[in-house]
């Protein structure tokens, strides 16, 4: 019988973020302190598309992650806030959050497209469900939450707020291989 080494297949491989956030211009951005206890949707979603900073403010990028997830799946809070904004947004469902601790001006969070199930102004710890993500038109293949991070107007890699266990593969396995 031959062995080979497999991971779990719940997880993408995530590069570990650097600290800065990855904004460009770092040197003058604080960095993002690691404070995500949760992912926003699944314990170890498939991060379908990476965040890629834009060379501009105006330029292309993906200024966020997208997760896979089926819809109506909890969408839940990665760490501590306040809503800043629950409501809709060019026809979907938006959830941002102020973050606790996180400088000035505070770290903010988005979630989309999501059913809302929280309003402005609610506290809101890691873990806390936000409303259901909900099934809309999207460029994923199949229903992805995207998530966001921002300081001001400076978008930044959201991974960053989740320490590095929660950013793990699933434990390597040996597995037996047909032949």
């Amino acid at each position: 019988m031959v062995m080979a080494w497999a991971s779990a297949p719940y997880a993408a491989p995530v590069a570990p973020p650097d600290p800065s956030g990855g904004a460009t211009g770092a040197d003058t951005v604080e960095p993002v302190p690691t404070i995500g206890r949760a992912w926003p949707v699944g314990l170890r979603p498939l991060v379908v598309r990476t965040w890629e900073p834009p060379p501009t403010t105006y330029a292309r990028g993906h200024r966020g992650v997208d997760l896979s997830a089926p819809a109506g799946s909890p969408v839940r809070a990665v760490a501590p806030g306040v809503v800043s904004f629950a409501g809709r947004v060019a026809g979907r469902g938006v959830v941002s959050i102020e973050l606790e601790n996180t400088g000035d001006p505070p770290l903010r969070t988005t979630y989309q497209p999501v059913r809302v199930s929280v309003r402005k102004g609610d506290e809101v710890v890691p873990g806390d469900i936000l409303g259901t993500l909900e099934a809309s038109p999207s460029h994923c293949p199949t229903a992805c939450l995207h998530w966001g991070l921002r300081r001001a107007d400076t978008y930044l890699n959201p991974l960053s707020l989740l320490p590095p266990w929660l950013l793990r593969r699933g434990p390597s396995r040996l597995l037996p291989v047909p032949t």
